[in-house]
């Protein structure tokens, strides 16, 4: 073939072969399944990006992000003394309001569930004179108060519940010995309960709260039916099943009717026996014969003086247990120390609270758990000092005083007529959370990372077993501190120790403890004026005229993360309180305390639901 037709065919092979792929070749091709729908069929899943993949940062720096709904307003009991909050697992973030959505509530951890210990106090016995019942009720209120230090729910059960317990008609008929019976009544309101923990209400936490029993107990976890070594029936841990098996092998076995406990009426396989119980103390009369013979004594000549000298004893003990775990002593934070004396007084005077002795009827003695103690004596009273840095140690307790920015202010300028352009012009935003936590983070940590750590020192696991912290809106030392403690704290002290009656008044005002190496010691004339101040900062910070409203509100913006301490410490201070409230209130119903459907108002049963002598207001 001549050259140029060979050209022009292999140009029209070329052109066909083109059409074809681009035009026929698609349309002949049958439709597979798609790829949403192929994945659908094999269960698999594409990723989305949501907001908890989306780093957080993100949402803020979009100005056009969509408007998002605020949480709810309320939670149940979320406010209290002017404070609210709102419980979340984000509140760490260093600020409320991004979460909140509201400048004034404060983000707090969701409280964490108590277990439940459970005591069985028998309501119903008559011989019982009004002195012993008053006794015995003093002596529940302080099993209640120190448990409760301790995270836990104390609960105290009586004859209606073991009532309505199945097994109580099958009790009633069987034949025992009457000591057994009283001792399977109190199973009988336990399985009533569901199981958990039973204790002897002369069984007291002895320990620091992080100990690892008290840790284990805490978590409320009991697979097996547990009793401890040498501690008797004082303390019994199981399931309800087992304690329903160990209750109907009792009732059977007709062999052993002359046991005069539960124990010794069933087999011991039921119970795994724990020999370690080194935070845990029990007063009952074996041991109090054996260490203290003195008020063993009065127990046979008068039952009722000798409950009200253990009931002593026993505070000691915990007050004496509590000072030993922190041996450098006491340490009243004082960030600024020129001109704060006035306001962190509540906190002093309560630092001086712990540091004294209590009373003691066996002075120098030891819980029968810890017998190698540091007791307590007055000539070598607990230190206590005033460093302006926080400083984590363990062996020492941090008591903090955290001020509004407008308070701050007015007493570190030292001058009443601070204004708007003042803030601007001479001071440096957040300076407490700076001074306070420069020790433990230095200097090149911005304010958000510090407001974090702060949060975490006042609300993380086991932060209020080592530290307590106060806003200036505290006028005296915290009202309920021997339910934060767990032990009755001794009166206002004066300097040279004694006890005295509080006296408001700058004429009464204890003298200044403080250390040279820490900051300025305050003058005469200057403590003088502080009173005057602050009342002046109270004022206006709970003033509604428009110049002290304007004026509040640059000083908590021009200092955004002391704000949001000062108004984290407040919140977190009275949840607790509502929280002991609510719980007061709802057992209160129960074995005749106080408001409860008997009727019962008697000067016992309100002892032994609530301290009424030093129960705060709402």
């Amino acid at each position: 073939m001549a050259y140029r037709r060979i050209s022009t065919l292999f140009i029209a092979l070329g052109v066909f072969a083109l059409f074809t792929l681009f035009f026929a070749l698609p349309s002949a091709v049958p439709t597979g399944p798609s790829l949403s729908k192929s994945l659908a069929d094999h269960k698999i899943s594409l990723p989305k990006y949501t907001e908890f993949t989306l780093p957080k940062y993100t949402d803020k720096l979009n100005p056009f992000r969509p408007a998002s709904h605020k949480p709810p307003e309320q939670q149940k009991n979320s406010e209290y003394g002017g404070s609210s909050w709102y419980s979340n697992w984000n509140w760490r973030s260093p600020f409320s309001s991004a979460t909140t959505m509201d400048e004034i509530r404060s983000l707090l951890p969701p409280l964490r569930d108590r277990t439940p210990i459970y005591c069985y106090y028998d309501t119903t016995i008559e011989q019982r004179d009004p002195a012993t019942e008053e006794a015995e009720s003093a002596l529940l209120l302080t099993w209640r108060r120190a448990w409760w230090a301790q995270g836990f729910k104390p609960v105290i059960l009586s004859l209606a519940e073991a009532m309505n317990n199945p097994l109580y008609t099958v009790m009633q008929g069987a034949e025992m010995n009457p000591t057994l019976k009283k001792d399977v009544m109190k199973w009988l309101a336990w399985d009533n309960m569901g199981g958990g923990l039973l204790a002897d209400y002369k069984l007291f936490p002895m320990g620091p709260r992080q100990e690892n029993l008290l840790s284990f107990l805490r978590r409320g976890e009991f697979p097996e039916l547990t009793r401890w070594e040498d501690l008797g029936s004082g303390l019994f841990a199981g399931p309800q099943p087992k304690i329903a098996k160990v209750m109907a092998e009792a009732l059977q076995n007709r062999e052993k009717k002359s046991a005069k406990d539960l124990i010794s009426a069933v087999s011991a396989d039921n119970f795994r026996v724990d020999p370690s119980h080194e935070a845990i103390a029990y007063y009952d009369r074996k041991t109090v014969e054996r260490v203290y013979p003195k008020i063993a004594e009065g127990n046979f000549a008068n039952r009722a003086q000798s409950l009200q000298s253990l009931n002593i004893l026993i505070n000691y003990h915990l007050q004496n247990t509590w000072q030993d775990h922190f041996s450098e002593g006491i340490a009243v934070l004082k960030t600024f120390p020129a001109h704060t004396t006035t306001m962190i007084e509540p906190a002093m005077q309560l630092a001086k609270r712990l540091a004294t002795c209590h009373d003691s009827p066996i002075p120098a003695s030891c819980p029968p758990n810890l017998p190698k103690c540091t007791p307590c004596v007055s000539s070598y009273p607990m230190k206590i000092s005033t460093p302006a840095r926080y400083r984590n140690k363990t062996e020492l307790y941090t008591i903090g005083t955290v001020p509004h920015p407008y308070t701050l202010r007015l007493l570190d300028a030292f001058r009443g007529d601070i204004d708007v352009a003042f803030f601007r012009r001479e001071t440096q935003r957040d300076r407490w959370l700076y001074r306070a936590f420069q020790e433990v983070l230095g200097t090149g940590i911005s304010a958000s990372a510090r407001v974090v750590t702060f949060k975490d020192v006042v609300a993380a696991e086991y932060a209020t077993s080592r530290s307590l912290w106060l806003t200036e809106d505290e006028e005296a030392p915290i009202q309920d501190a021997d339910w934060w403690f767990g032990f009755a704290v001794p009166s206002n002290v004066t300097d040279d120790g004694k006890s005295e009656t509080p006296v408001p008044g700058p004429e009464r005002r204890p003298k200044p403890i403080h250390d040279p190496a820490d900051g300025p010691i305050p003058q005469d004339d200057e403590l003088a004026r502080e009173p005057e101040l602050l009342t002046k900062a109270r004022e206006v910070r709970n003033s509604k005229l428009e110049s002290d409203v304007r004026l509040r509100e640059v000083a908590e913006a021009w200092n955004l993360a002391d704000t949001e301490a000062w108004r984290f410490a407040k919140a977190f201070l009275a949840r607790s309180r509502v929280e002991r409230h609510e719980w007061e209130k709802e057992e209160s119903k129960y074995a005749g305390g106080a408001g409860s459907d008997t009727g019962d108002e008697r000067q016992s049963g309100r002892t032994r639901w609530k301290d009424d002598e030093k129960q705060d207001e709402k």
